[in-house]
Parts: C-alpha cells; structure tokens; sequence
C-alpha cells in the first residue's frame, strides 16, 4: 500500500506547525511588552482551552470524565505547557535570543535519548541520529555559531532553557497515551489543566485586574491563543499519532528558518552562505526523522 499520501499531509502539517509555533516567539514578545508573563501564558491557556471546550460541544462530542485520564490530561500540562512557558519565560530575560533558540531547539536530541535508553516506545536508528545531529547544525549554521559565545556565562537561565527542553521532550513521548483519543480531546484537557494551575498564580502575582494592556498587545494574546495554541496543539497530537515523538519534535528545527524567514520577508533582512548551508542542513534532518525509509518490494 503506497503511504505517501498520508506522509505528505503529515509533513504538510508538520511546517503548518513549526509555522504556528514559530510565530508564537513574535506574539510573546509583542504581548509582554505590556501583559506579564505568567498573566500572558495564564490567558493563553485559558482562552485556547475554551476555544477548544466550544468546538468539541459545536461537534457534539463530550470531554472524557474519568479520574484517570484527567490525571494523564494534567502531568501532560505540566510536560507541555505549566513549568516550560514559565522557564522559558524567566530565561529569555537574561539570555540572548540566538542561544535561547538553539538550546530550545534540543528537544528532538533528548526525545531521541529518552527513546533509545528509558522508554523504547519506537525504533531508533542511524537515519534518525543522523537526523537530529544534522537539525542541530542547521540551527546553530542558521542562527549563528557565535551565539554559542554566550554559553555557560547565564548558567541557571540556560539551564532553565534545557530543563524547558527536556519538559517538550517528556510530553512528546507522554503524548503518544493519547493515541487512541481524537487530536481535540487531550490538547483541550491539557489546556484546561494548564489553565487551572496558571490563572491562580496570576491572580497572586499580578494582579490582572489592574492592568490596561495595548490594544496592540491584546491583539497578540490572541494570535498566540487562537493560532500558536488552540490550532496548534490540535495539530501536535495528531502528529505525535503519525510520525511519533522523534518525528514530531522536529518542528523544532523548522522553526528556526521558519522565523529567519519571516525576517526577510517582513523586514527586509538578508541570509548570509552559512545560514544558507544550514537550512540545507534542517531540511535534510527533518526528512531523516520523520520520513519512512522506502520499504523493499516482496518478490512473489
């Protein structure tokens, strides 16, 4: 049976993916500039939940109601959402984008390790460490090796970085207890469990009701909720069905030309050869990971 078909909707889903999450670095860094952190993850979460709530009413399904399972809804929360927003969030104060980029672009190393030494829920190979460690230089060619300049100089912010890391890495693997839900259920569970965990700690820390955020802010709260979130994480389940956690982590290298991308476009930027030799390298990877390797012909 020829499966292309199916492998070319993933991976189309896939770029749509690290496109979504991609610009969520914009609409976070717009919505801050006037919206805390910990009240702008807390919104996020809270409005792409409901989104999700109301569309799994408007197609007549209901959210399983079982202990169980919002307690698998919950520690994937925790994995995807809760402590990796707020690490990030507290790191990128402090540490450079560049370097924030490549060490937040490390989940597909750690989903690898963790599938190969912990869990062995699908097959590693040479294809797929191949894969990762030619993503791994794309990133660093695209962004800059001397972005690795800044490297242990912010040590606990960068370690909050890779600990985020390895969070995204954990709810990959995790993710796949989902497989036999449809994509909406989980990604809404997951939301909602976030969001009762976020907004009482905003309500503490600060304050919302007292603040008057720019229109141009609240615009980009909603991008982030509607698109970077609710869509998104629909999107992400899904793939960690089909392509598995490996595969599905490798949005994380794609969002790196994504965004270099969306500089030249949008902001008249220019790429010089080297990040031209590493978008060479990114796409490579990502075909190593998550394309299947053509299977021999059976002889009769």
């Amino acid at each position: 049976m020829d499966d292309r078909p199916g492998m070319a909707g993933a991976l189309a889903l896939l770029l749509l993916l690290s496109t979504l999450w991609g610009a969520s670095y914009t609409f976070i860094r717009i919505g801050v500039e006037a919206i805390p952190p910990v009240t702008l993850i807390a919104a996020r979460t809270l409005i792409a939940g409901a989104i999700l709530v109301g569309v799994i009413r408007w197609r007549g399904l209901r959210l399983p109601t079982g202990f169980s399972i919002w307690r698998r809804f919950l520690f994937q929360a925790c994995l995807n959402s809760v402590l990796p927003f707020t690490m990030i969030a507290w790191a990128e104060q402090t540490t450079e984008a560049g370097l924030a980029t490549i060490l937040n672009s490390t989940a597909p190393i750690f989903v690898f390790l963790l599938t190969a030494l912990v869990t062995g829920h699908e097959a590693v190979s040479r294809r797929k460490l191949f894969g990762v460690a030619a993503g791994l230089l794309g990133t660093c060619l695209i962004v800059g090796v001397e972005s690795l300049d800044g490297l242990g100089r912010e040590v606990w912010a960068q370690l909050a970085i890779v600990a985020a890391t390895i969070c995204y890495a954990g709810a990959a693997i995790f993710g796949r207890s989902f497989r036999d839900l449809d994509p909406i259920m989980p990604a809404a569970g997951s939301l909602i469990c976030g969001a009762a965990i976020l907004v009482p700690v905003s309500l503490v820390v600060d304050h919302p009701w007292t603040l008057e955020p720019a229109a141009r802010s609240v615009f980009a709260l909603l991008a982030l909720s509607v698109l970077s979130t609710a869509l998104a994480f629909v999107i992400y389940f899904r793939l960690v069905a089909t392509l598995g956690s490996v595969g599905t982590t490798a949005q994380a290298y794609l969002r790196v030309p994504i965004g270099v991308g969306i500089g030249v476009v949008f902001l008249g930027e220019t790429l010089n050869p080297t990040a031209w030799a590493g978008l060479g390298c990114v796409v490579v990877g990502v075909v190593a990971m998550t394309v299947p390797p053509r299977r021999r012909a059976v002889a009769a």
